[in-house]
């Protein structure tokens, strides 16, 4: 049997979530499958009971796939409780080329996906910069996960 994969993040606001990161993966809301309108009227048609879809879930899209196929589906799954303690598995965004590329440019190229990230809802929490071997920035999403461009 074939063994897929999607990344789950709990969140409590999926529609701001899906915003963030398809910009910062640039990556594509998913679209209802099977031409329906919605994700709720996919559901639906599944049969999943009205009960089991709290208003307003799937009217938009809560996940985001990777437009050429390559990367895993992200799903936000809406959860009640607010994030409380640091993460034990983040995203490391890698940007900059690799060791092979000089200094000077992977840092402009990780400090301008940095900025764009800012300006949709990220927040720098700190700069990574040792010597010349490594440069990277830790920041957290709207939502305070943390995850690093590099």
């Amino acid at each position: 049997m074939e063994t897929t994969m999607q990344v789950t993040i709990d969140c409590a606001d999926p529609r701001t979530m899906v915003v963030f990161w398809a910009e910062a993966l640039g990556y594509v809301p998913e679209p209802a499958p099977d031409g329906h309108v919605t994700w709720r009227a996919y559901w639906a048609d599944m049969g999943v009971p009205e009960e089991e879809l709290p208003e307003g879930v799937g009217e938009l899209p809560e996940s985001i796939v990777d437009p050429a196929g390559r990367g895993p589906r992200v799903w936000f799954q809406q959860v009640p409780e607010p994030k409380t303690v640091k993460n034990r598995v983040h995203l490391d965004l890698k940007v900059s080329g690799g060791r092979g590329v000089p200094m000077e440019l992977r840092t402009r190229r990780v400090d301008e996906k940095v900025e764009r990230l800012v300006a949709v809802g990220a927040r720098v929490v700190r700069v990574l910069d040792e010597l010349e071997t490594h440069y990277g920035v830790v920041l957290e999403d709207p939502e305070g996960n943390e995850f690093c461009v590099a």
